[in-house]
């Protein structure tokens, strides 16, 4: 990840509500309650989701229309932050080595050729079912900054080395019960980085939470002044 300046003083605890998938009605929605708090989402979208006749192997997502790359760098104009989600959401940690790493060279050429100021050098690439092996792990690290997978989500600060980072994600009903127990627990907790893996708002996606829910969240969150809410990649670059 490359250093953009001098460091920031860090806040004792940083949050990141990582949306995956792309869902078009979702993010968009998402994106509009984040700026009510002058926020930066976070989305991370498959790379040919917007294709005629596009599926994935996960029914949560062939449900509901994807948005594409005119969608994706609209969003990033607004200050909202899209990353990759693989190339069609393939489980990389159950293909053959070779064949995960000519999906990732796709997602990743992808994202440089059709989204707007993408640098994979301050790029995460976020592991669909974040799920990941070493050898897949230490590919992706020759194409990204940083990529993020399932594990402890209570992260390390943002500092210099910081590429391999986790999360924690749970469904597939309603989360906002979940969600706010996982949140209140770490806001007492010992000073950290928490990365949420979340989805789609209302009934689309795997394991959802209410736009009302999300908007009450935020609005308790942005009063809390040892927190600070930041995308995935804006915090490394910010911190790091």
């Amino acid at each position: 990840m490359v250093n953009l300046g001098f460091q920031q003083k860090l806040p004792s605890h940083l949050l990141t509500l990582s949306f995956d998938d792309g869902f078009k009605k979702s993010f968009l929605k998402t994106a509009d309650i984040y700026e009510q708090y002058e926020l930066s989402a976070c989305f991370n979208v498959i790379a040919s989701g917007h294709f005629p006749g596009f599926t994935s192997s996960s029914e949560a997502i062939n449900a509901f229309e994807l948005g594409d790359f005119t969608t994706w760098n609209a969003l990033v104009e607004r200050g909202h932050e899209v990353m990759p989600h693989g190339w069609e959401h393939a489980d990389l940690a159950k293909l053959p080595l070779d064949e995960a790493k000519i999906r990732i060279d796709q997602c990743i050429n992808y994202f440089k050729e059709h989204l707007k100021g993408f640098d994979p050098r301050q790029a995460v690439f976020n592991f669909p079912y974040n799920s990941s092996t070493p050898e897949v792990e230490d590919y992706v690290l020759t194409k990204v900054g940083a990529l993020r997978t399932i594990g402890n989500p209570v992260n390390p600060l943002p500092s210099a080395g910081l590429r391999k980072l986790y999360c924690a994600s749970m469904g597939p009903d309603n989360i906002d019960e979940w969600l706010d127990g996982t949140v209140n627990e770490f806001l007492e907790g010992p000073s950290g980085w928490m990365i949420i893996n979340t989805h789609g708002l209302d009934e689309e996606g795997w394991g959802p939470m209410t736009s009302p829910y999300l908007d009450n969240l935020l609005s308790r969150l942005v009063k809390i002044e040892h927190l600070e809410m930041l995308p995935v990649a804006k915090a490394l670059q910010k911190y790091a």
